[in-house]
C-alpha cells in the first residue's frame, strides 16, 4: 500500500490508482488470517468503506469535483464518537451507554475532506497508560521482533501498529502524556501532538481536559502535516520543508536522558551527529524545572484529578468492568484536594514561563521520544514493574503535554534494529512551524 497521503492523492487524481483498490488492500491486510487485524481493529467498517470507495471512484470517473483527498482510507482510535454507535474507549465500562448522537467533530472534518473511515483501532482502556496493553480486547504486538512479543506503546496502540503494518496509510489518535508519540516511536512511524487547543475534542471520551490532544500517526511528517491541517479545520495542505542549515536546536539533557538504554542512546546520538554534520546548530540545554515534575504529579497530576472526576459516575456501579490495574490508577485521583489541584495550576504556569525563556533562542528542542526500546510484554507481569516501565515510557513525552508544546516523534533507528524515536518540540501555538522544521530535518533524522 502507498503510504504517503500526498502521493496517494496524486495517483487517485491521475487515475493511476482507485479508491476501491486502496480500500480492498487495506481490508485484505486487516483480514489476513495469520495477521493481527482483530487485535489492531476493534471495529471494522468493511462494507461501508467499500461502498464509499465505489462512489468516490464513480464520481471521479464522471468528472464530479471532489476533495483533494477523497477516497483515502484511514483509521481512528476507539474513543472517537461515530453516530449510532456506543463509544467504548477500549473498555466494557460504557457498554450500557446509548449510542452517540453525532460523529466526533474530527470525524466530521475527515469525512468532509473525503477520507474513508476503515474502522476503530484498539487502545489502552480509557487511554490511561503508555504501554498499549488491553486486557479486554487483547494487545496488538509490536511489528518489530514479534518473536519476543514486545509492547506497541500506548495508548494509541492499534494506531501505531495499523500504520506500521500497512493496514492504513494513517490513523488518528489522542495524546495526553504521549499516547500518539510513544506508539509512533515504538512502532517506527511518525506521531504528532499538537498544541492542546488546536484540534477540537468534541465527541472524544476524555482522560484529562487540561492535557488531552488529538493528533495523527503516519508514515511521514508530510502526512501528519496534511492531517493536522484537516483536523484543525484547514484545507488539508502540506508544509514546505524548512532548510536545515542554520537551524538552532536545543538538545535537552538531564531529566530526559538520565535513564536512556544503550539501544536508544546509540540511535539518538547518531541522529544528533547527522544533524550537526548537516549544519544544524546544536546547543546542550538542561531544564532543571523538569526535575520538579515527579513531585508535582505525585498525587496523579491533572490526569489523576480530571480522570477521577469523569469516572466517578461509573466507578461505584461499574467497577468490575475495569481492568483492575487501570481502575487502581483512576482511584488514586480521589486523594487530591481542591488545594492540590490549584497548586498544580500554579506550578504549571510558573514552569511554563521559566521554560519559555530558555526555549526562546531555539527553533525547536530535541530529545529522545522514549528513553527505552520497547520492552517485552512478559516484562510487565508484575504490577510494580509495569508501573515503573509505564512511568518511564511517559517521562519524556509528558513534558510536552505539561508545557503545552507541539511535539513530533520521528524514527531515528537504523534499519533492522529496534525502533527509536527522536522528538522535536516547538513553541505553543507554532504547530505549523514545527511541522515545517520537522519536514526539513526528517531525512537527516531518519538517516536513510
Amino acid at each position: 500500500m502507498l503510504q504517503n497521503i500526498t502521493d496517494i492523492s496524486r495517483k487517485l487524481a491521475s487515475g493511476k490508482l482507485t479508491s476501491g483498490a486502496l480500500v480492498r488492500e487495506a481490508i485484505e491486510r486487516i483480514e489476513t488470517p495469520d495477521g493481527q487485524g482483530e487485535a489492531v481493529f476493534l471495529t471494522t467498517y468493511r462494507d461501508a468503506a467499500l461502498a464509499q470507495a465505489e462512489l468516490v471512484d464513480r464520481a471521479r470517473q464522471e468528472g464530479v469535483p471532489l476533495p483533494v483527498h477523497a477516497g483515502i482510507p484511514l483509521a481512528i482510535k476507539d474513543l472517537f464518537d461515530i453516530k449510532g454507535e456506543v463509544t467504548r474507549a477500549g473498555s466494557h465500562v460504557l457498554d450500557h451507554m446509548p449510542p452517540a448522537a453525532a460523529d466526533a467533530e474530527i470525524v466530521t472534518l475527515l469525512r468532509r475532506a473525503g477520507f474513508i473511515i476503515l474502522g476503530k483501532n484498539n487502545m489502552t482502556e480509557f487511554a490511561y497508560s503508555g504501554l498499549g496493553i488491553n486486557s479486554h480486547f487483547g494487545t496488538p504486538l509490536n511489528p518489530h521482533d514479534k518473536k519476543v512479543q514486545r509492547i506497541p506503546g500506548g495508548s494509541s496502540s492499534g494506531a501505531g501498529v495499523a500504520v506500521a503494518e500497512g493496514m492504513a496509510p494513517a490513523a488518528i489518535g489522542t495524546d495526553t502524556g504521549g499516547s500518539c508519540r510513544i506508539p509512533a516511536a515504538f512502532c517506527g512511524v511518525v506521531g504528532f501532538k499538537p498544541t492542546s487547543a488546536r484540534v477540537s475534542k468534541n465527541g472524544v471520551v476524555p482522560l484529562s481536559a487540561t492535557l488531552d490532544c488529538v493528533g495523527p500517526l503516519a508514515s511521514s511528517v508530510s502526512c501528519c502535516a496534511v492531517l493536522d491541517s484537516i483536523l484543525s479545520g484547514g484545507p488539508g495542505d502540506d508544509v514546505d520543508s524548512h532548510p536545515e542549515g542554520g537551524l538552532r536546536l536545543g538538545v535537552l539533557e538531564g531529566y530526559v536522558t538520565d535513564q536512556m538504554d544503550d539501544v536508544v542512546a546509540a540511535a539518538y546520538q547518531a541522529a544528533l551527529t547527522r544533524l550537526s554534520q548537516r549544519g544544524v546548530r546544536l546547543t546542550p540545554v538542561t531544564l532543571n524545572e523538569l526535575t520538579e515534575l515527579p513531585k508535582i504529579n505525585s498525587k496523579g497530576g491533572f490526569v489523576g484529578a480530571e480522570a477521577y472526576a469523569w469516572h466517578s459516575r461509573y466507578l461505584p456501579e461499574r467497577s468490575g468492568f475495569y481492568d483492575p490495574w487501570v481502575r487502581a490508577r483512576f482511584e488514586v485521583g480521589q486523594s487530591q484536594s481542591a488545594a492540590d489541584y490549584i497548586h498544580l495550576i500554579e506550578h504549571r504556569k510558573r514552569i511554563r514561563a521559566a521554560v519559555a525563556v530558555k526555549h526562546q533562542p531555539f527553533d525547536a528542542l530535541i530529545l529522545p521520544t522514549v528513553q527505552i526500546a520497547p520492552p517485552a510484554i512478559d516484562d510487565l507481569a508484575e504490577p510494580t514493574e509495569s508501573n515503573r516501565i509505564n512511568l518511564l515510557c511517559l517521562k519524556n513525552t509528558a513534558v510536552g503535554n505539561f508545557l503545552d508544546l507541539p511535539a513530533i516523534s520521528i524514527p531515528c533507528h537504523s534499519e533492522g534494529s529496534l525502533p527509536v524515536g527522536a522528538m522535536l518540540m516547538g513553541k505553543t501555538g507554532e504547530d505549523r512551524r514545527l511541522l515545517a522544521i520537522a519536514r526539513g530535518l526528517e531525512h537527516i533524522i531518519l538517516g536513510r
